[in-house]
């Protein structure tokens, strides 16, 4: 087993700085980031694991258990915390072991801050959820000292649980066609999302593949969140000319917002204007007219996310993998 007299050597610094790095207080000692990286690439180097469970016990905890962090931006799309840890508890209560789970949120953009990552000192994996493209370079550009799954995220790199959301794009934007749309709207967050983007282009590339006219101005981008979609519709409708007779909202949360101003605007709905969300969100079912969505697998991907990170921190798995689910449109009211 590495020591961290080994590691100190190595990066040619002494015991107590090298301990104090490992143990993620580097900045709170004022350890130069330099410093700092050079002990966390000696310790790489070595194959270095910290011992979690003997650092618990020593703290005095009972039974110790490894521990699996759920990372998760603090953001809006945390209305879909509920359904995720709903399906990581179904997960774990399917293991044969037990574990632990640690939750830990972090600012978008700010993946790079969560030092237990290059450190392994706070868990012994981790899922990460709704990183942004900066962050998902950090990953791309470090080596992490803990396995991981990414949710909702491709990556060349490490293990994904996901769904083809361009095809997802594409699906909705044929059933507009199949309902006899030619004008379309695009309602979308104004985040940094590799699944949103990728909805956006499969549902842009099938509208302009099947001759469907999605001007510029009809695709609007604002807020993640109720009052994002009622601010968007109304910027939507007040263009002018011919509006969209179609629109598919990104999120359920703006679906929602963007019926209440199309409420207000006199506008009815499916008569004159037909809309598809996305997520298959619980409000979906009680909004009047009932939204038609998109239904994300949220609990089962959350599930698969568990096994997946089990196996990896069992040793069980040795090769990358990348599974994919399917998404599907749920029906009701405002898009029959």
């Amino acid at each position: 087993m590495v020591s961290i007299k080994e590691i100190a050597k190595l990066a040619g610094v002494s015991q107590s700085t090298a301990s104090m790095v490992l143990n993620s207080k580097g900045d709170y000692y004022r350890i130069s980031p330099a410093t700092q990286q050079r002990i966390l690439e000696a310790a790489r180097q070595l194959g270095y694991q910290p011992n979690i469970s003997a650092r618990r016990l020593r703290s005095g905890g009972e039974k110790v258990l490894p521990i699996i962090a759920l990372m998760w931006t603090l953001d809006t799309r945390a209305h879909l915390v509920g359904r995720f840890l709903k399906g990581i508890q179904q997960g774990l209560s399917e293991l044969e072991d037990e574990y632990e789970l640690l939750i830990v949120p972090f600012v978008d953009n700010m993946l790079s801050e969560v030092r237990s990552l290059l450190t392994g000192t706070r868990f012994n994996g981790a899922i990460i959820a709704n990183t942004t493209e900066q962050d998902e370079l950090f990953l791309e550009q470090s080596d992490l000292n803990v396995p991981i799954v990414l949710y909702q995220r491709r990556s060349s790199k490490y293990n994904t649980v996901s769904v083809d959301s361009f095809k997802t794009g594409q699906m909705v934007a044929e059933k507009f066609a199949e309902r006899g749309h030619r004008r379309l709207g695009l309602v979308m967050p104004d985040v940094s999302s590799q699944a949103i983007r990728l909805r956006k282009d499969g549902f842009v590339a099938k509208a302009r593949e099947l001759g469907m006219e999605l001007l510029e101005h009809h695709i609007v981008y604002e807020d993640y969140s109720e009052l994002g979609g009622y601010t968007a519709a109304k910027q939507l409708f007040a263009t002018g000319g011919d509006l969209p007779t179609a629109i598919f909202a990104t999120s359920d949360q703006m679906a929602v917002g963007i019926l209440h101003a199309l409420h207000e605007l006199g506008i009815r709905v499916p008569e004159q204007v037909e809309l598809i969300g996305h997520d298959n969100e619980s409000v979906t079912r009680f909004t009047v007219p009932s939204l038609s969505t998109v239904h994300l697998p949220v609990e089962e991907m959350a599930k698969e996310c568990v096994k997946l990170l089990a196996d990896m921190m069992q040793h069980k798995s040795g090769h990358k993998v990348d599974k994919l689910f399917e998404t599907s449109i749920v029906v009701r009211e405002t898009c029959g």
